[in-house]
């Protein structure tokens, strides 16, 4: 009875498989080619395949007679045999540090949209912030015969991974980074953000303030944030902001916040490197029996959704990250199709600051407030 239920299934897989095309006399009609559709749509085979794969330049008359005669003559493309023949598997690779950060969310789901709008498929890899991590990654995508990389390193300036790419000889773009020699990069200019966060501070009347990040060696781009925020200041004539770097994995920051504003009570902003961090900070200052913003003025970098509705609003560096992946992309697939030479210079896309109420004017309140705190945390 087993054996006879299995045939059934297997006769029942079989029917529901197209038909080959057969002519009027039943005879089986050879499989229509790219040349076929191209002979019936009086064009060539290079446009047949551009309007197919929804890639280049035709007329909008062109792509309707393209497309009516291939539903007609029942052409599909050959994902297999097309890779074989262009030796391109229409796959890209994407490198991230991470998906649970909603900036690197946004922009792998940007890379996809794009990808997937051309014709691509992407291949997905995440390293941890972890310089090793991304090494193996990016030698395992390499390996699975990638077209090209969108990548986010840690540090380009001393990157194994970006060595590999380099020698694979493969098309690549970097995303957020900002690297110091020329590269292909999507990005925004980090230290320019940096220093208009200084200037909404110090309109408000910050003299003083602090830039609180994860390690530099995880993410060059706090440091170039840092490097803008800090030249600001110096030339206004004010302090070097304090930096005080983080672990990502700590659960709370408010033993090393109890120190920075036990060694620097005139400080009265903390510019935090992403948002995430500034929510936590947030949280931290009030369990310190600190307000924000009336003791301590509190502004964050990605502009995510949460900041907009927490309580009080962040104040923050909105930029798309969607569009950045999108941007990437584009660059990345015009030069893989040798469409696009890909340049060795940087996009900066725009970015914006966004008011919250977390950023305040300061008061003579805050500093005998912050006083106060190492004292009430040893009762």
């Amino acid at each position: 009875r087993g054996r006879e239920q299995s045939v059934r299934m297997v006769v029942s897989s079989v029917s529901k498989v197209p038909k080959a095309r057969t002519g009027s006399n039943g005879a089986r009609r050879p499989r229509a080619t790219i040349r076929d559709v191209a002979a019936r749509a009086g064009c060539s085979p290079s446009t047949v395949s551009r309007v197919l794969n929804g890639v280049g330049r035709a007329s909008q008359e062109t792509k309707e007679r393209v497309s009516a005669v291939a539903q007609e003559l029942g052409f599909r493309f050959d994902p297999i045999g097309r890779s074989l023949q262009s030796q391109k598997s229409r796959t890209l690779g994407l490198l991230t540090p991470t998906l649970t950060d909603e900036v690197f969310a946004h922009a792998t789901g940007g890379v996809q949209a794009e990808a997937h709008r051309q014709g691509y498929q992407v291949l997905l890899a995440c390293s941890n912030y972890d310089v090793r991590q991304e090494e193996a990654a990016v030698a395992n995508l390499i390996a699975h015969r990638v077209d090209g990389l969108v990548m986010t390193l840690a540090d380009t300036a001393e990157s194994p991974a970006l060595l590999l790419a380099r020698d694979a000889g493969i098309p690549f773009v970097l995303v957020f980074n900002q690297p110091a020699e020329p590269l292909p990069a999507v990005s925004l200019d980090n230290r320019a953000a940096g220093e208009r966060m200084a200037r909404e501070m110090m309109t408000l009347g910050h003299r003083e303030a602090a830039f609180i990040s994860g390690r530099f060696r995880c993410s060059e781009r706090a440091r170039h944030r840092y490097d803008g925020f800090k030249a600001a200041f110096l030339d206004a004539g004010h302090p070097a902001p304090a930096l005080l770097e983080v672990d990502r994995t700590a659960r709370s920051h408010r033993r090393k916040l109890m120190g920075l504003m036990t060694r620097r009570p005139g400080i009265s902003a903390l510019f935090c490197s992403n948002d995430v961090l500034a929510l936590t900070v947030v949280s931290d200052l009030r369990a310190l029996g600190c307000r924000v913003p009336e003791d301590m003025s509190v502004a964050g970098f990605d502009g995510i959704d949460a900041t907009a509705v927490a309580e009080p609003s962040i104040a923050t560096i909105a930029i798309s990250c969607g569009a950045t992946g999108k941007r990437a992309t584009t660059r990345l697939i015009a030069a893989s199709e040798g469409r696009e030479e890909m340049l060795d210079t940087p996009e900066h896309l725009p970015f914006r600051f966004r008011p919250g109420s977390s950023l305040g004017r300061p008061n003579g309140m805050a500093s005998d407030a912050r006083r106060r705190v190492p004292a009430r945390k040893r009762q």
